[in-house]
């Protein structure tokens, strides 16, 4: 084998099944490699950012790397902002990024760039190969830290052409992934000490693994004996919600709502997430959100067993085998006549089916959404965790190709959208199962909103230029069609109901632009 086929070949055997792809000559023999190996996927995305957002979406709902391939420094850079979410959701992946040959780099040809230097703030872990017979071997280690980052981590590996081209090489065994690093005893203790003891309002906090409906039961339990309120992270990798599931109230976005939100307890235990802080500063605002005074208690990091730690704590209260906060089935009243997010919410949240998946970028004319399926069929929500707009597209990708028999649906905000609309292409290309719904208010919404909150008064016509999207408007039907996704206008809650019963009964990409 030469070094590329070694490389893959080897990924392969780790259990890596797809690769997200925009290459260049750099990396041909890493196309050739991925060609031959008749396992792997290879799926062509149009933009870095959408095919490192795709392994976000992939890895959140396989649990499982993807790897992504991309061009020299500058694709990478191209890919940053999706890896940067990536990486706050812990979510595991492969980027393979190809270099120059080593013996080309001191011509400091076009494309050179500082590799290792671009990679290096959105990774975990990042290593150029030393020869075609050591890539293989990086190979394998890249899938170790990858997948034994409990609950994932960003490996990047930097391959030179000369090592992927050279022949000689074989591929490597997969590396043994140690277990979960588990909660100490004393945590446990504490966190059973301290809710039993508590005098006042009490609550276990959770993020990352404990919003997955295994951990939920066992939050579940430790609320029916404790009395303590179950509430989730604002921004959740991947929240495993619907009726019938263990109910969480969600901690609001602004600053100085989530403290007034917090400021009855008296204790706070943390399981998969830490104490919150406000998402920017803001003058005379909070940034630590936890009340003053209150008794904090880690019971699990975002990178210890969740599901693990809330069991023992359960357990160690002698709690009841049956957990309490059940949700219960809701529905909404949708309003008839001009669309607006509230009724478009309820309507969502009426016809979402069963085992949905929702790629949640929907800003400021989503909540409504999010908080009226809290009640809807079972369904997993993932949200933008990192905060770099651009996500929800390339996420809903990801997931489709995770869990193609299950629908998924992308709730994003038509400004964000922009960012990453060629994921698409990708949609039509490979006929993936994805409803679209725009959110179009022709703004920057949440931009006008934060300008108040930082306190500028009377913004003049220049600054709420660079918050407007309607000179020229944006047709994104046409762009949609434009791409091979069909797609509608609406403006109404009637048409609204019609669009989605029609684009949820068939298989394949849709989209419906919301009027709003």
């Amino acid at each position: 084998m030469n070094g590329a086929e070694a490389f893959i070949e080897t990924l392969y055997a780790c259990g890596v099944e797809v690769c997200f792809a925009n290459p260049g000559t750099s990396e041909m023999q890493l196309v050739a490699a991925v060609d031959r190996q008749h396992g792997m996927r290879a799926i062509l995305g149009l933009f870095e950012g959408v095919v490192t957002g795709a392994a976000d979406g992939y890895g959140r709902m396989a649990e499982k790397p993807a790897v992504t391939l991309l061009h020299l420094g500058p694709g990478l850079g191209n890919g940053l902002a999706n890896l940067h979410n990536a990486r706050k959701a812990a979510t595991p992946i492969i980027n393979m990024v190809g270099d120059h040959a080593t013996y080309h780099l001191h011509y400091d040809a076009p494309l050179t760039s500082d590799a290792v230097g671009v990679a290096r703030p959105m990774s975990d872990w990042v290593r150029v190969s030393k020869s075609n017979r050591d890539l293989a071997q990086t190979g394998a280690e890249a899938f170790g830290v990858a997948m034994g980052g409990y609950p994932g981590r960003i490996a990047t590996v930097i391959v030179p052409a000369d090592h992927a081209w050279s022949e000689g090489s074989a591929s490597v065994a997969p590396p043994v992934i140690a277990p979960a690093p588990q909660s100490p005893a004393a945590a446990i203790a504490a966190a059973a000490e301290a809710l039993k003891s508590a005098e006042g309002p009490k609550c276990l906090f959770l993020g990352g693994r404990a919003l997955r409906e295994d951990a939920l039961v066992q939050a579940g339990r430790i609320a029916s004996a404790t009395g303590c309120r179950l509430i989730a992270e604002t921004f959740a990798a991947r929240h495993q919600r619907g009726a019938g599931r263990v109910a969480v109230e969600k901690l609001p976005y602004f600053g100085e709502q989530a403290e007034a939100f917090l400021a009855e307890f008296k204790t706070l235990v943390f399981c998969g997430a830490e104490p919150p802080v406000s998402f920017f500063a803001y003058p005379g605002k909070p940034s630590w959100l936890s009340p003053e005074g209150a008794e904090l208690v880690r019971l699990a990091s975002l990178r210890e067993d969740a599901l693990a730690a809330l069991t023992a704590l359960a357990d160690a209260l002698d709690a009841p085998a049956e957990p309490a906060l059940i949700q219960a089935p809701t529905t909404f009243p949708a309003e008839p006549g001009k669309l607006n997010s509230a009724n478009l919410g309820a309507i969502l949240a009426e016809l979402l089916p069963e085992d949905a998946i929702v790629s949640d970028e929907g800003a400021t004319q989503g909540g409504a959404s999010m908080l009226m399926c809290a009640g809807a069929k079972r369904h997993d929500w993932l949200q933008l965790t990192g905060g770099s707009i651009g996500q929800g597209l390339p996420l809903a990708v990801g997931a489709a190709v995770a869990c193609p028999d299950r629908k998924v649906i992308a709730l994003h905000g038509d400004g964000g959208a922009m960012y990453t609309n060629q994921a698409l292409w990708t949609m039509a290309r490979e006929n993936l199962d994805v409803t679209t719904i725009i959110l179009n208010n022709g703004s920057y919404a949440i931009l006008n909103i934060e300008l108040m909150r930082v306190g500028v008064q009377n913004p003049g016509p220049k600054a709420l230029s660079m918050l407007d999207l309607k000179n020229p408007a944006i047709n994104w039907s046409q762009l949609s069609e434009g791409m091979g996704v069909p797609a509608v206008r609406v403006d109404t809650a009637e048409g609204f109901r019609d669009a989605l019963t029609d684009a949820l009964a068939h298989k394949g990409p849709r989209l419906i632009e919301a009027l709003l």
